[in-house]
């Protein structure tokens, strides 16, 4: 049987290729028809570098188009995390700016430079090394791709959890302009202005900037700054030659962001051991008194993107980039106006890269083979200040973590029938990790880098130079058959991997040592601070189909992963050199089992009903996933001789940010209104309970919650304006996203052990540190567009 539609799937993707269709026009028609239910209608994503069907995928995918994130009033990457199965995005703690990613239970939430991502980020195809800077705002954006599970073979470095693809949109042959208003509760004031225009025949520019801004949701009550608040300068520009029927495209872009916003302050969840300081009733509210560095977070980037259709059938890419991001940020630990455990911190990071990809369609092989180069340094300053412990006591650190990676791929699909397809593919990874480690102690002040006047405290606790190399080979298999067009039932096997490297904040003089003079040996250092990779073997079987003649669509997937040497980092309260102070640590925890289940569904319940082409649409997605540790191996002291004594603490560690279950349902109705048309959509979406780190923690885990938001746009004639009306988290929830804690705790179950008074026992500074970040509260807020 052969696959047809009112405009036939074949010409389309032959039109893209050739550069004679813009990809803009087909997603946006063919994503908004797929959301609104057309028997015609289909999704076309990029997940493995070609445009397909997302029907004919056989990957875990979530699609958002632009129309629908601009239906939602979506503001940043963050808010499709509610409405994915098994997905967790969130800013991280102290900023609006640096991203905790987590898909399946894998990611990573350790913002220091020698900790990787375990969720690849993607803007334009250009892996962002880096989470700071990756809370990427939604504007001038053409679609959202996330890809759930490793996608190492396509998508390289550190897709260990999966994927998500930021894609902006292409310039169209006619001269544009499109403006975007917002103005809502919290004095929420955005504006966006986009615009481009024909040079010639093949030459086009365009340019978009934005102004994001919004009060604090609550207030400083030390240094009078608003908290929560957003200051944001963001701009791109495009120049684009050739493609729409030249056989090459030339796409030239560049980014910039300016962020000024405060730092966000944590909320005390126990008083002061010491102050007596009580808990706020605000939990938007702080008294962190750290306001140095000022807050300041730049980030931009060029890159080069070029198709060149060398035949019929063989397309050359090229995607080139450099990018640099610079941040410095002050995080009040204890949040409290002494310095009881304050951070000022500085992340400095850059990066170069280069893929190259071939590919080949035919009648039945499609495909293609690459090379990718990726050069990356991040480097991360800060101190660590407990002035209230030791009088004046500051630790330094200065880590200084290069990435060189080289990476030849491959990735091939063969149709057999028009029913049965064979994928195969394969990456093979060099990855090189050099380090710079520098952990100095300083008492009467802080560190000359951060404008104090401490004087060192003896020779430094690291001194740290060192290099390691990793290799690896991660494949992918898949099958896939389809009854007809409308139906795809799939399996696959795919392998990830995340390198190794040196813990930058671990303290070298800490390490164990065979040595008399008690002095560890370079070896012995390079060994404590070392981590291994760690890998991930996932299976997984799907469906995916379009069921009553596109009333219908649903798309379930079951997965079961083997995750093996999980690199778990953190801090803890420890003695350097005969100071109280902290020590990093990290284990490769061992072994965990990741499987469970995903649904997503849309179903037009009526058209026709109140009015004349209005149509009354159900969507949804559900994710379940059983998420454990079968070995956490950690070292205990044994208290007799003082050892340290590895030990299974599996039963008593969960697996972080990865609720149990999600859940998202939107019910909407559109209907024509004269020329134009109204939308309503109302969405509820839940998330059960949440371990933010592998230990659990009753003051900062947050239990199961759901938010509900609503949306009301009407759109003129032809699209010309619109005005809609949105609402988010309209029942005011209050939950955790994120914490700290310096408290004292079982070291085999975790259990945090109260003092004499009932409150947690401090370890690091005498006030004690339990302190959460807030998602947003309620939201309202208006938005008027207008283009031509």
């Amino acid at each position: 049987m052969k696959f047809q539609h009112t405009v036939s799937y074949a010409a389309i993707v032959t039109g893209l290729a050739a550069g004679l269709i813009a990809p803009a026009s087909v997603h946006a028609q063919t994503s908004e028809s797929a959301d609104q239910g057309s028997e015609d209608g289909f999704i076309v994503v990029t997940a493995r570098r070609r445009e397909e069907r997302q029907i004919d995928v056989p990957i875990a995918i979530t699609s958002f188009s632009s129309e629908k994130l601009e239906q939602q009033g979506a503001i940043d990457i963050t808010d499709i995390g509610q409405t994915t199965p098994n997905t967790t995005l969130e800013a991280s703690r102290g900023t609006n700016s640096t991203l905790s990613a987590f898909i399946r239970g894998i990611g990573q939430q350790d913002p220091v430079s020698g900790f990787e991502q375990g969720v690849g980020i993607y803007l334009d195809d250009v892996y962002l090394n880096r989470p700071q800077a990756a809370v990427l705002d939604i504007y001038d954006v053409e679609r959202i791709e996330v890809l759930r599970g490793p996608q190492g073979t396509l998508y390289g470095r550190n897709t260990i959890g999966g994927a998500v693809k930021y894609v902006t949109k292409r310039l169209p042959q006619e001269p544009s302009f499109k403006a975007r208003a917002t103005y809502g509760t919290y004095d929420q004031a955005e504006a966006v202005v986009t615009a481009s225009l024909p040079v010639s025949d093949i030459i086009r520019v365009g340019a978009s900037g934005a102004r994001l801004s919004r009060g604090g949701f609550g207030k400083n009550l030390t240094t009078g700054l608003e908290n929560y608040n957003k200051d944001i300068w963001a701009a791109r520009g495009t120049v684009e030659l050739g493609g729409y029927g030249e056989p090459v495209l030339i796409r030239i872009s560049g980014d910039y962001t300016k962020d000024k916003s405060n730092p966000r302050g944590g909320h005390r969840l126990i008083p002061g051991a010491v102050s007596g300081a009580p808990v706020l009733d605000d939990v938007f509210d702080t008294r962190g008194g750290l306001n140095d560095p000022i807050q300041d977070i730049e980030a931009y980037g060029l890159a080069m993107n070029i198709t060149a259709n060398l035949s019929d059938s063989v397309t050359f890419r090229s995607i080139s980039a450099w990018r640099k991001d610079d941040t410095a940020t002050p995080i009040d630990f204890d949040a409290l106006p002494a310095v009881d455990l304050d951070v000022p911190g500085l992340y400095l990071n850059q990066q170069i890269s280069q893929e190259f990809q071939l590919l080949y369609e035919g009648d039945k092989l499609n495909g293609l083979i690459g090379f990718y180069y990726l050069d990356a340094k991040a480097d991360t300053l800060f101190d660590v200040r407990l002035f209230t412990t030791v009088a004046g006591l500051t630790a330094f650190t200065q880590a200084d973590v290069d990435t060189e990676t080289y990476a030849v791929f491959g990735d091939f699909t063969y149709d057999f029938t028009e029913q049965f397809s064979l994928s195969v593919g394969g990456r093979y990874t060099w990855d090189e990790r050099s380090a710079n480690i520098l952990r100095q102690n300083y008492v009467g002040g802080g560190s000359p880098t951060f404008g104090g006047a401490g004087i060192p405290a003896g020779a430094p606790a690291t001194d740290f130079e060192g290099s390691a190399n990793f290799k690896k080979f991660t494949p992918r298999a898949s099958v896939s058959f389809k009854p007809n067009p409308d139906h795809n039932i799939y399996a696959s096997f795919s392998q990830g991997f995340k390198g190794g490297g040196f813990d930058p904040r671990g303290v070298g003089i800490n390490a164990p040592t065979s040595n008399a003079s008690g002095v560890p040996s370079d070896a012995e250092v390079a060994s404590f601070l070392s981590f291994r990779p760690e890998s991930v073997d996932s299976y997984e079987i799907g469906y995916k189909g379009s069921l009553l003649d596109g009333a219908l669509n649903v798309a379930i997937a079951g997965f079961y992963s083997d995750y093996k040497d999980v690199q778990i980092p953190g801090s803890v309260a420890c003695n350097v050199g005969g100071f109280a102070s902290f020590c990093g640590v990290i284990n490769n925890a061992g072994k965990a089992t990741l499987k469970g289940v995903e649904l997503e569904a849309s179903a037009r319940l009526g058209r026709d009903m109140l009015a004349s082409g209005d149509r009354v649409m159900l969507s949804g997605s559900m994710g379940y996933i059983d998420a454990k540790y079968d070995e956490y191996i950690t070292n205990i002291t044994d208290p007799t001789t003082g050892l340290p004594v590895p030990t299974d603490v599996a039963q008593f560690r969960s697996v972080q940010n990865t609720p149990k279950w999600t859940a998202s349902g939107t019910f909407s109705y559109s209907t024509p209104v004269g020329d134009g048309d109204i939308y309503f959509g109302t969405t509820l979406s839940y998330r059960s309970k949440v371990n933010q780190f592998e230990i659990a923690n009753p003051y900062i885990d947050q239990k199961g919650y759901a938010l509900w938001d609503a949306n009301l746009v009407y759109n003129a004639p032809d699209k010309r304006w619109s005005i809609g009306l949105h609402g988010k988290n309209l029942t005011n929830k209050r939950y955790k996203t994120s914490g700290y804690t310096f408290v004292a705790a079982d070291p085999v179950t975790g259990a945090i052990i109260p003092g004499a008074n009932g409150q947690p026992i401090p370890t690091l500074g005498p006030e004690g540190t339990l302190t959460a970040f807030y998602g947003n509260p309620r939201q309202v807020f208006v938005t008027a567009g207008v283009k031509f």
